[in-house]
């Protein structure tokens, strides 16, 4: 799998190291969206005109990254959207840890309509597979797909680095290929290596530091939070190539930690 297919490459904003390569701010938001399952719907209110009407949403994803919804004709939302179909979908990473603020979130904003016929099929796979449960009312009268076509995105990484995703480059943005597999690589490097992440930590980032942590991981590298004598840091350390599985990720490592104990 090449870089090229997961679209361009954002600096290391949150480090100053702008020379370490990143997923782009589309591939982030579109990989956040794949992790979510449910956000918080903002629609326009009919009792109170020009209001926002905020309401907790699952939704799943199509194949061009449109969040689709099952929703009931009874719910406020729904008539809301009836009426106005512009509305946005926020979503916050799941399971963060820590300071909520320093968490990445995105927010979708578009038009919100129901899925045509001929597209129903497809979006009821999608959406069954998701949340096999809603099988037992997705055959209700009152309940039907609808789907956000987005208009536009903005993206927030967590302190400092934020900014806006063109609609266009968010639909062609593939999820990182590690997303399923983060919080257990996580898991393992903190829970046992934390001495390899010290010197990975010394070696490509500079930092001589008494305790590490590994924050984030992508295919092109991971974050960490480092407690050095003069302070907490955090580092952007890029792996040697692109992983694309959890074993191209474990050899890469493996060899990275060779590399820094040779020198």
């Amino acid at each position: 799998m090449s870089s090229s297919s997961f679209g361009k490459h954002a600096s290391g904003a949150t480090s100053g190291q702008t020379t370490v390569p990143e997923p782009s701010f589309a591939e982030r938001a579109r990989t956040l969206m794949h992790s979510g399952r449910i956000g918080s719907l903002s629609t326009l209110s009919r009792k109170q005109p020009g209001f926002p009407f905020g309401s907790l949403m699952p939704y799943a994803l199509d194949d061009q990254g449109r969040p689709v919804f099952l929703i009931s004709t009874m719910a406020m939302h729904t008539q809301n959207l009836q009426a106005d179909p512009r509305a946005s979908l926020f979503v916050t990473e799941p399971e963060a840890s820590g300071d909520p603020l320093g968490s990445s979130r995105a927010t979708l904003i578009g038009s919100v309509s129901r899925i045509p016929e001929p597209e129903l099929a497809v979006a009821r796979t999608v959406y069954l597979t998701r949340y096999p449960d809603s099988k037992y009312w997705v055959d209700f009268d009152d309940f039907s797909f609808y789907r956000m076509d987005v208009l536009d995105v903005y993206y927030v990484g967590g302190f400092g680095v934020m900014g806006w995703v063109a609609a266009l480059d968010y639909s062609a943005a593939q999820s990182d290929p590690l997303a399923e597999h983060k919080s257990d690589i996580m898991q393992h490097m903190n829970a046992d290596h934390k001495d390899a992440l010290i010197l990975l930590a010394k070696r490509f980032a500079g930092i001589e530091a008494q305790e590490a942590a590994m924050t984030s991981v992508d295919r092109l590298g991971f974050n960490v939070r480092l407690k050095a004598q003069d302070g907490v840091h955090g580092a952007r350390i890029a792996f040697l190539r692109e992983v694309t599985d959890p074993m191209q990720t474990r050899e890469v490592f493996v060899e990275m930690v060779k590399q820094a104990r040779q020198e």
